[in-house]
């Protein structure tokens, strides 16, 4: 029976003498009907939590930190009633305070691994673009010729895209088994050695085949790292600001690829080594990563996801600011991690009479399986699936690829085709900015239901100005505008989302399993993209591939507005209960609701409200 009690004098609320193990199974994370966002902690009693953090101290051996553990589950259970919760001192509540009033006041370890993460993401960037620059030599110094040979525009989409295509097809899926053992920083060392590596090797080719393996090898580098960084940065960070922090990907590898152009328009004078350099240079900022991950604090959560609590209570507390914050995040990520086990599986954990088993028979292949088999994890691959592939159907890439050859086909000079590339860069990097605070007040999801109509018209704008007269000054000044307003609209959008959506929307025990299927998706398509556009171009005329692009654009819009949820300001862990709710509500909700309620505010300028999906609790 349940019973009516105050809670700490400030409020009253419903609690159950049910288990903890009872009260984790209020809401069903494969089918959340009533969209319910529900702390697993709010069932149990003040007497009750007490047991059970007491009962998890003895069984991790965090028996000397019961109390700090206990004081951190109460405020995990109230959080907005920690002012009154006894033993916390005036520096702690300061603290807690801060997480929404000062968010980004955080310690210099977060900073660190978020600093690290970035230039892992720089390493990427830069290795995409010092192929565009170097697209207009290397292919003459091998011998084939575009213009004469039709198999050579495949030869050269396929050498472009090998990193692609091993990233997809090989590192994506290495970074699971490679996360297994050695643990999130450990793939990230053994990533920016290939990428070190490789494109040394690449500028001391001597036929384009030994090119082709010399990327196929920095592509390997490149997928364990796209699948792992993004997840370090996420599962390091606290809720409130992850979206801004973890979006320092997208952010940083603007600024690769902006340093990648600015090394193509440097070096392009060099002569017959330039393409050689060019490809090169990449190795420059793979050095920092290599040195600076061995003093990042690991994933507190793959630590738990080990079931080495000592050390995950250790890193939470590196990366939080009081011992009272990491003990509070401890606790609740163990909380929701079980309601994850119960109801979910993770593979390595059955109930059997009440009783933990661990078993091996849900590894790799099984996890995989149950991207598509359970009901909340398919929503996850669906909806990150999506945001993923939209990336390549935007038509970024193409950009980022082959720039350079654009302009070129605009009649632009080498030198002008290199530098107003470089521009593309700036602005991709300069107009990332906005993001890192936009995308955790307004969330992911509106930036892209936003971005995503204008790079669809800038796109087409740019694929029309090819019919301006080759002779006039404007040809070249009107399709280098709209490019860069199309670059100006993508990078605080579908730039940062992709990535940062990916990492956070999969449950713990298949995070790696899922992220590497979604940046495989992204890799992938990129790979047939960069082997498809040279011909696409050629058969189409740019302004046909331009406008094909643009078209992708309206498309990937309608996906977005149909199967993605919102993710923004929500624990990982409370992810669970946004993706329990059934994708065809969530459609139902943004056809019946969303879609009247914009047509009535925005169009017909209505001051409406829109009845909100998810229901929180009282005390959220």
């Amino acid at each position: 029976m349940d019973e009516r009690k105050p809670s700490l004098g400030m409020t009253r609320r419903v609690y159950s003498g049910r288990s903890a193990e009872e009260a984790l199974k209020g809401v069903d994370l494969n089918r959340n009907i009533e969209a319910l966002i529900e702390n697993p902690l709010s069932h149990l009693t003040p007497e009750q939590l007490q047991r059970d953090v007491h009962a998890f101290a003895r069984a991790k051996g965090l028996e000397k930190y019961s109390d700090l553990l206990e004081r951190g589950a109460l405020i995990a259970k109230d959080p907005q009633f920690f002012e009154t919760i006894q033993g916390v001192t005036e520096g702690e509540k300061q603290a807690l305070r801060d997480e929404r009033t000062r968010s980004f006041r955080q310690p210099r370890a977060l900073y660190l691994t978020i600093v690290i993460c970035s230039v892992g993401a720089a390493v990427q960037g830069w290795d995409q673009t010092g192929s565009n620059g170097a697209n207009l030599n290397w292919p003459g110094a091998f011998g084939l010729d575009t213009d004469r040979k039709s198999n050579d525009f495949w030869i050269l989409g396929l050498v472009n895209a090998a990193p692609y295509i091993a990233a997809s097809l090989i590192g994506c899926w290495l970074s699971h088994p490679l996360n297994y053992y050695l643990g999130r920083r450990g793939v990230i060392f053994v990533a920016a050695w290939f990428c070190f590596f490789s494109v040394l090797g690449s500028a001391c080719t001597q036929t384009w085949v030994e090119l082709f393996i010399c990327r196929l090898l920095l592509g390997i580098g490149m997928g364990t790292k796209a699948s792992t960084i993004p997840v370090l940065a996420a599962e390091s960070s606290p809720a409130s600001i992850r979206g801004s922090l973890v979006m320092g990907w997208q952010l940083w590898v603007s600024f690769g690829i902006f340093l990648g152009f600015t090394a193509n328009l440097v070096l392009y004078q060099l002569g017959d080594i330039a393409w050689r350099l060019q490809f090169g240079s990449a190795f420059i900022p793979a050095i920092p990563l290599i040195i600076g991950i061995y003093f990042c604090p690991e994933s507190p959560r793959w630590y738990i996801k080990k079931h080495r609590y000592h050390d995950a209570f250790k890193s939470l507390q590196r990366l939080r600011n009081t011992p009272l914050q990491a003990a509070r995040d401890l606790y609740y990520i163990h909380a929701q991690v079980r309601l994850e086990e119960l109801m979910l599986g993770d593979g390595d954990i059955t109930l059997s009479e009440g009783k933990e088993q661990y078993t091996s028979s849900g590894r790799y292949a099984n996890r995989f399986i149950q991207l598509f088999t359970i009901a909340r994890i398919r929503r996850a691959t669906l909806a990150a699936s999506v945001v993923m592939i939209a990336q390549q159907m935007c038509g970024i890439n193409i950009m980022a690829f082959y720039s350079s050859t654009l302009f070129t086909e605009a009649h632009a000079s080498e030198r002008s085709a290199l530098l107003v590339s470089w521009g593309f860069g700036l602005i991709n990097f300069a107009f990332a900015w906005p993001a890192v605070r936009s995308i955790d007040r307004f969330g992911r999801r509106n930036l892209l239901l936003f971005t995503f109509p204008h790079m669809a018209w800038t796109l087409l704008a740019a694929g029309f100005s090819f019919y301006i007269p080759d002779d006039s000054p404007a040809h070249l000044g009107m399709i280098t505008l709209f490019i860069y307003l199309f670059a100006a609209f993508y990078s605080p959008g579908e730039g940062p989302v992709p990535f940062t959506y990916s990492a956070e929307a999969f449950p713990l025990f298949h995070r790696e399993v899922g992220m590497s299927l979604a940046v495989s998706i992204n890799l992938f398509w990129a790979a047939v993209l960069t082997v498809v556009y040279p011909k696409l171009s050629d058969a189409l005329t740019p302004t046909g591939a331009i406008g094909f692009f643009a078209g992708l654009n309206v498309i990937a819009l309608l996906m977005i507005f149909l199967w993605v949820p919102e993710t923004k300001q929500r624990t990982l862990e409370e992810l669970d209960y946004i993706f329990a709710v059934p994708t065809r509500k969530h459609m139902h909700y943004q056809v019946t609701k969303v879609l009247p309620y914009s047509f009535n505010r925005y169009i017909l300028r209505r001051d409406v409200e829109l009845e909100q999906l998810y229901k929180f609790p009282s005390n959220y």
